[in-house]
């Protein structure tokens, strides 16, 4: 089976691996600490399965990550533990690259809260691989509104454009008179 990834370049590839891996919320931050994601945790989570799960996706231990998140998920008992187990299983199916699945988590996410960049990213990276080029960029759009600066939207921003405008090497090998040349033209 191809990867749907194959066609980004590696140092995009191992970019974004870690930054789907850091998509993952900590469900243990302490009271009045911001996420990052718009919210203001209430308080540490007594789910510990959520947390497990999150620990499991930072770990690239994905199937195990996506198995303790939805347990979680059916314990959930905060609006926020719900939308961040959401997010985590977007998160970890687009990991493994079962992107109709991600998109629904991400989905679901968005309805429970729109202010959440994190998930924005993720979908529009979906979206890129799908090649839903302008729905990927309207959720960059909202992540630059969200959260300005983010590294990761870049990088999602630098697979977009990669995706829409491949740079496709043409070389041409010149034998004629003896040793041969190489030439690259990348235009």
């Amino acid at each position: 089976m191809t990867s749907k990834l194959s066609g980004i370049p590696v140092s995009a590839r191992v970019a974004l691996s870690l930054a789907v891996l850091f998509l993952c919320a900590n469900t243990s931050t302490a009271v009045g600490q911001s996420s990052g994601d718009g919210d203001v945790v209430v308080g540490p989570t007594k789910n510990a399965k959520l947390q497990d799960g999150a620990n499991a996706l930072s770990a690239s231990n994905v199937e195990k990550g996506i198995e303790l998140t939805l347990a979680g998920l059916r314990e959930a008992r905060t609006p926020r533990e719900r939308r961040t187990g959401l997010s985590n299983l977007c998160a970890g199916y687009l990991m493994l690259e079962q992107l109709d699945q991600a998109l629904q988590y991400c989905n679901d996410a968005l309805e429970l809260s729109d202010k959440s960049w994190r998930v924005y990213n993720n979908r529009a990276l979906i979206y890129v691989l799908q090649r839903r080029f302008d729905e990927a960029e309207a959720d960059l759009a909202k992540c630059d509104e969200l959260h300005p600066r983010s590294g990761t939207t870049k990088m999602v921003r630098q697979m977009l454009l990669h995706a829409k405008h491949p740079v496709t090497p043409v070389i041409t090998v010149d034998d004629r008179g003896g040793a041969a040349v190489v030439e690259v033209d990348n235009e």
